[in-house]
């Protein structure tokens, strides 16, 4: 068993924002839904929480009322091995309500914040040749949703061929 366990707390889509991310991700689903009963906080018969895994990761979700929002103070990073993995889930998770925001984050509709990285991108910034980083690092900045061959050039590399060693 997982020793943590990321607990989100909505206000009452829980089981529909479950239901959405494990649709977005491979090797995800939902494990558990628990009702609330009668004389519950909740309307009866509506989820309390909803446990589920994406990508081999497990979280739970709560509907628990409008009392407490998302903050950009806690995210998930997806690391994103292609342009199209990076689309596809930056598009899905925009869609109907979402915000693009700066550097790759966005929040879904549901308020949650998200980084949708390339897995390059760490080790392009944490070059060694502080100019080649530092060029990196200033066209991510120019960035909403992240764009691997604009970065790759900004490295200076060709898009699609290996730098020489």
């Amino acid at each position: 068993m997982q020793k943590i366990t990321p607990f989100l707390w909505f206000d009452k889509q829980a089981e529909e924002a479950a239901n959405f991310y494990v649709s977005l991700f491979k090797d995800s689903k939902i494990l558990n839904v628990a009702r609330y009963g009668e004389g519950a906080p909740g309307p009866k018969g509506t989820a309390m929480t909803v446990d589920f895994v994406l990508e081999g990761q497990r979280f739970t979700a709560l509907n628990g009322g409008p009392m407490f929002k998302f903050t950009e103070a806690v995210s998930f990073f997806v690391n994103c091995e292609t342009q199209a993995e990076v689309d596809r889930l930056w598009n899905k998770l925009t869609n109907n309500g979402g915000q693009e925001s700066q550097c790759g984050w966005l929040k879904d509709k549901y308020g949650l914040s998200w980084q949708i990285i390339p897995t390059n991108l760490g080790k392009m910034l944490s070059d060694p040749d502080p100019v080649k980083a530092g060029r990196v690092m200033t066209a991510m900045l120019k960035m909403k949703k992240i764009n691997i061959e604009e970065l790759e050039r900004a490295y200076g590399k060709q898009s699609g061929r290996k730098e020489k060693k």
